[in-house]
C-alpha cells in the first residue's frame, strides 16, 4: 500500500486516480464519439521500461487520456479497442508524459492528473503567453531520464497543440542521452471533438485515431535536427514545403 515510485508519488494513489479519471472520462471517447486504435501489436515487442512514445498534440489532456485508457487496456490483453473499462482496475502505472509545469499548475483537475505521471518541466521558449528564452533546467531532462530507467514516457516533440510547427530539439538531446525505444504515436480527431484544454466536448460522433509506428532507428551520427525531422515525418506533422502546397 505504501509504495512509491521514483518521484515518491504513492502506487495506491496512482491507481485510484487513474480508474477515476479514466471512469469519468470513458464515455466521452466510447459513447459520445468513436474510437480507432490500430497498431497496438507494436506494444508486444516494447519491453517494460526505456520506451518514448512520441506524438502529435491536438489537446492538453485529451489524447493524454485516452493513451492511459489504451495502455491500461494493453496491459491486460485487450487489442486496438476499448471495451467497458475493468481494464482501469489494473491500470499501467509506470507511465509518465511529459507536460508544461504552468499547465499541470492550471487548476485542480490538471493538478490531480499530474500526480497520475506527470513530468512537469519549465518551458524554455514560451511561459504565460509570452516567448521568453531560458536555458534547459538539466533537472527535468533527468527527470525524464528517471521516467524511462523505470517506465515508459510519453512526449509531444512540438509543445503546443498548433500543427505543423517544428519539433523541439529537447527531444532530441533526451534519444541521444538515454537510447530509449522510440514508438511513433499519430493521433487525430480530438481537436474537433474536444475544447483546448481537452476537457469539455464540444462535438460528439467523432472519430478519435490512435495509430502506433514501428518503433524508429536512429544512427549514433545523426545531429538534432536529423532526430527531430525523422519525428516530425513519423508522426505525420513535417510541414509541406509551399512549392508542394501549391500544386
Amino acid at each position: 500500500m505504501l509504495k512509491k515510485d521514483p518521484f515518491g508519488y504513492y502506487f495506491f494513489l496512482k491507481r485510484f486516480l487513474i480508474l477515476t479519471l479514466g471512469t469519468l472520462t470513458w464515455f466521452r471517447y466510447r459513447v459520445y464519439n468513436k474510437v480507432d486504435i490500430s497498431g497496438m501489436e507494436e506494444l508486444e515487442k516494447l519491453s517494460e521500461k526505456g520506451v518514448l512514445f512520441v506524438a502529435n498534440h491536438q489537446t492538453y489532456f485529451a489524447e493524454t487520456i485516452l493513451l492511459y485508457h489504451v495502455f491500461s487496456a494493453h496491459k491486460n490483453g485487450i487489442r486496438n479497442k476499448l471495451p467497458l473499462p475493468w481494464y482501469l482496475l489494473n491500470p499501467k502505472v509506470r507511465l509518465y508524459f511529459v507536460a508544461a509545469l504552468e499547465t499541470m499548475k492550471a487548476g485542480f483537475i490538471p493538478k490531480l492528473f499530474a500526480y497520475a505521471g506527470s513530468i512537469s518541466i519549465k518551458r524554455t521558449w514560451r511561459e504565460a503567453g509570452k516567448n521568453i528564452n531560458r536555458k534547459v533546467d538539466l533537472k527535468d531532462i533527468s527527470n525524464i531520464g528517471t521516467a524511462l530507467d523505470f517506465g515508459w514516457v510519453i512526449t509531444f516533440p512540438q509543445g503546443t497543440t498548433t500543427p505543423f510547427v517544428p519539433g523541439r530539439r529537447g527531444t532530441a538531446h533526451i534519444i541521444k542521452k538515454y537510447n530509449p525505444v522510440v514508438v511513433p504515436v499519430v493521433v487525430d480527431g480530438f481537436r474537433r471533438a474536444f475544447d483546448k484544454k481537452g476537457l469539455f466536448l464540444k462535438k460528439t460522433n467523432t472519430t478519435l485515431k490512435v495509430t502506433f509506428k514501428e518503433p524508429l532507428q536512429f544512427s549514433e551520427n545523426e545531429n538534432a535536427e536529423e532526430i527531430i525531422d525523422k519525428i516530425m515525418q513519423a508522426i505525420e506533422q513535417r510541414p509541406i514545403p509551399p512549392a508542394v502546397a501549391n500544386l
